[in-house]
């Protein structure tokens, strides 16, 4: 256990979002999980996350000794789009976890990419390799790195915006426009902090849009990243009133059937960091898709126009 110590001094407020503000090294969720344990003081007080906290203030906290994983290389079959000695792109089946966490020790994708190659360490020893990620039920490519060189380059190419995401994406709907983009910034839900949401002065997120085809109640769009924020396109696309089809968190109760969102990770362009070759990849619909589009063929209606 860990004893942190600090003092309330120009910014006040909640105490769980003070916490998280002096001790950026820790989210607003641990700090929740702390001050509902009772390891949390206020001038030797215990009190609530919605204490209002005061200048000159003292706050202590009793910090647990953190939960270490196991992380272990499994033999889990990977779809594996391409490799050379730098990068590696993977094809992520839908419900697959990225990269090991509380509640998800094993069975990852890491776990598999650990069995099958060395990963680059820039990440950490829960993240080795991850540049970008793709959330559980999203299905698609992901580009991993595998030494502490490629790791580098390629996650400045994702800053600068160099690299192309395409995703196949499926909503409520119909959409009267035929392209678009959507500016929104995104920041973490004051009402659900497990969500996302478009918030005043949060992150600039930017996502282009095109539909490819047209269904009674809903559009197969194409959408493009231009930022790559959490939740980025779900969130986005919910927002002007068109959540993905089976997303649990953004969509509504009354939804397609499956096992989570209707996404998937189509296009994967990347500058190879060795050689400066230009690479762009294609992974095909997973079949639950491609199963629910043929369903949906007979209330079809026209696609987009150029």
């Amino acid at each position: 256990m860990t004893l942190e110590k600090f003092v309330v001094t120009e910014t006040t407020g909640r105490l769980d979002k003070i916490i998280a503000e002096y001790l950026p090294q820790y989210s607003r969720s641990q700090a929740n999980e702390w001050i509902k344990n009772e390891l949390v003081r206020v001038n030797g007080e215990i009190k609530k996350a919605k204490y209002h906290a005061k200048q000159d203030e003292v706050i202590t906290i009793e910090v647990p000794a953190p939960v270490t994983l196991d992380l272990k290389p499994q033999d889990i079959p990977l779809d594996i789009v391409y490799e050379d000695d730098d990068v590696l792109v993977v094809n992520k089946p839908q419900g697959m976890v990225v990269h090991p966490s509380l509640g998800h020790e094993d069975g990852t994708l890491v776990n598999a990419l650990m069995f099958h190659t060395p990963l680059s360490n820039i990440n950490g020893v829960f993240r080795p390799g991850i540049v970008h990620r793709i959330d559980k039920d999203t299905s698609g490519l992901l580009m991993v790195a595998k030494n502490d060189k490629a790791h580098e380059a390629l996650s400045a190419n994702l800053k600068a915006k160099k690299n192309l995401r395409e995703y196949l994406v499926l909503v409520h709907g119909e959409f009267k426009e035929n392209i678009g983009t959507i500016k929104a910034p995104l920041g973490r839900s004051s009402k659900d902090r497990k969500k996302q949401a478009v918030v005043s002065g949060g992150r600039e997120a930017v996502t282009h849009f095109k539909v490819i085809k047209r269904f009674v109640g809903y559009t197969l769009l194409s959408a493009t990243l231009e930022t790559g924020r959490t939740h980025q396109i779900r969130v986005h696309l919910a927002y002007i009133g068109h959540p993905v089809a089976g997303d649990p968190l953004y969509g509504p109760k009354k939804t397609l059937p499956g096992n989570g969102q209707y996404l998937h990770a189509h296009t994967l362009g990347l500058t190879q960091p060795t050689t400066g070759q230009e690479l762009e990849f294609e992974a095909p619909l997973p079949e639950h898709f491609t199963k629910m589009l043929d369903q949906l063929e007979p209330y079809s209606n026209q696609g987009s126009e150029e």
